[in-house]
């Protein structure tokens, strides 16, 4: 079966979706050749999350303008799937991990839906507002969804710009992980105010958290400011110190590698808005890092990674400008996919 992998475009907060056009984008592993998916996507589509089905490779779900959508074809054609609520911009998706009949939906303004039958009915889950929700130019989302493969119905939820929630009951009852994010801006350095009131908002600005099966109750958070790691489900908080292994620390995406939960992968940049980029991976989940691509000029800020759960080899990452970057032997050698001119603002990739 032909393995792909899918890219997913969309405007960033306050772009025109005339001068940054999304789309959803299919490229069969092997080939340089990239595919313009639309059978059934709204007109303009814009995808911000992809989640392919962790036993069925042909079943993809994406997060769009227009809430999630679902193909059972490997992306040849899509069907709307309905959220109790009309108008919501589905920004992150994540699998039971002992169940993919079970599939969560993060969405802006923030929401949470949990489906028990593969997408076909929702119900909207109660959530709390973080105390450091930070009110910026566009609606918080919930950027990113992860869940402990040790302890399922405890799931983590990153919000952008509002820093960690958590449920341990499957998503009944949230609890805030806030507090002791916003400690850390006393220090000079983990200060950042760009548009809003708060110097707290670089700490609340979340993008990604991951969890790894080789430490149960540990969580791994990515955010503008950095890495930090949570050993007691979010109660307390250490700084990584990524900036001891990198120049560049703004961090994007982390992710635990599928076939090794002792190995992390992070997204690192300047800046939000940069003309570089990179891709760094821990073998003892964060305790040293080295830069793991190579060879191919990052020409701008690195957004997501992509690591194949059938090949532990198939490595991908995707900067915002449309420049996706592969590797199929494990990083010996690398090479550069480009999504079609004008298409940027990538944030989601996933590899089948």
């Amino acid at each position: 079966m032909t393995q792909y992998v899918y890219a997913g475009a969309a405007p960033w907060s306050g772009a025109s979706p005339t001068d940054h056009p999304g789309g959803l984008f299919r490229h069969a592993i092997g080939s340089g050749e990239w595919q313009l998916l639309t059978n059934g996507l709204p007109t303009k589509a814009e995808i911000r999350a992809i989640a392919i089905h962790p036993q069925n490779s042909q079943i993809v779900y994406i997060g769009t303008q227009d809430g999630p959508y679902r193909s059972n074809d490997g992306g040849d054609h899509w069907e709307r799937l309905n959220l109790p609520d009309a108008g919501m911009v589905v920004w992150s998706m994540l699998f039971h991990p002992r169940n993919p009949q079970t599939l969560y939906v993060g969405a802006a303004p923030p929401a949470i839906y949990r489906s028990d039958d593969g997408g076909d009915s929702w119900r909207k889950l109660s959530l709390i507002e973080p105390v450091g929700m930070v009110k910026m130019g566009f609606p918080c989302r919930v950027i990113r969804m992860s869940a402990d493969p040790n302890n399922p119905n405890e799931i983590y939820a990153g919000l952008e710009v509002g820093g960690v929630i958590r449920s341990l009951d499957g998503g009944e009852t949230w609890d805030d992980c806030t507090r002791p994010l916003l400690k850390f801006t006393e220090q000079e350095h983990l200060k950042s105010q760009l548009i809003s009131d708060t110097q707290a908002e670089g700490m609340m600005d979340s993008h990604a958290l991951s969890v790894s099966a080789a430490r149960p109750g540990t969580v791994f958070l990515a955010t503008r400011m950095g890495l930090f790691c949570s050993a007691d489900r979010g109660t307390t908080w250490q700084e990584m110190e990524i900036w001891k292994h990198s120049p560049l620390s703004y961090a994007r995406d982390v992710q635990v590698a599928p076939q090794n939960p002792n190995m992390l992968y992070a997204a690192l940049s300047p800046a939000a808005m940069s003309n570089a980029g990179s891709l760094y991976r821990s073998p003892d989940l964060g305790q040293s890092w080295q830069r793991f691509d190579h060879g191919v000029p990052v020409k701008s800020t690195m957004m997501t990674v992509a690591l194949s759960p059938r090949n532990e080899k198939v490595i991908y990452c995707a900067t915002r400008k449309g420049q996706v970057i592969g590797t199929q032997d494990g990083g010996a050698t690398w090479a550069e996919y480009p999504l079609p001119t004008a298409k940027q603002d990538v944030y989601a990739l996933a590899c089948g």
